[in-house]
């Protein structure tokens, strides 16, 4: 007899079928576990990757940023005010730019933390089944 999700009721099978089931059932673990793995890593290493891309663009914004602010300076001491207005107005907006792609970057960064890892799946596995096993 099957249940509703496919998996059939197992409790008419003798000890030693059951038995029997535990290497492949072993196996089936260790295989979803690697697999786990697998698409843990890929993720996040996906995420790292663009993080790092967010990071080096408010970098480039700010090596830009830095030529401009100069120019604000030159422009703002020998020049008349709609010039060094205007250079101060552009360092506003590259700022302003190298915050918002710099906090994109620091957010991509923060959902790395918040995955489970597959080492604490794997332990989470090994105390349930220690658990099990405390109980007989």
């Amino acid at each position: 007899m099957t249940t509703p999700r496919g998996f059939r009721d197992r409790a008419d099978d003798s000890l030693f079928t059951l038995i029997g089931d535990i290497p492949e059932l072993v196996r089936n673990l260790v295989v979803a576990e690697i697999n786990g793995a697998k698409a843990w890593a890929a993720r996040t290493a996906k995420d790292a990757g663009i993080g790092a891309g967010w990071f080096v663009g408010a970098l480039i914004v700010v090596f830009w940023a830095v030529p401009v602010f100069f120019a604000f300076v030159i422009a703002g001491l020998s020049s008349w005010w709609p010039v060094w207005l205007s250079a101060l107005v552009v360092f506003g907006v590259m700022l302003v730019v190298t915050a918002i792609l710099a906090l994109l970057g620091y957010l991509r960064f923060k959902k790395l933390s918040k995955r489970e890892n597959p080492g604490q799946a794997i332990a989470q596995d090994v105390r349930i089944v220690k658990e099990a096993g405390d109980e007989y």
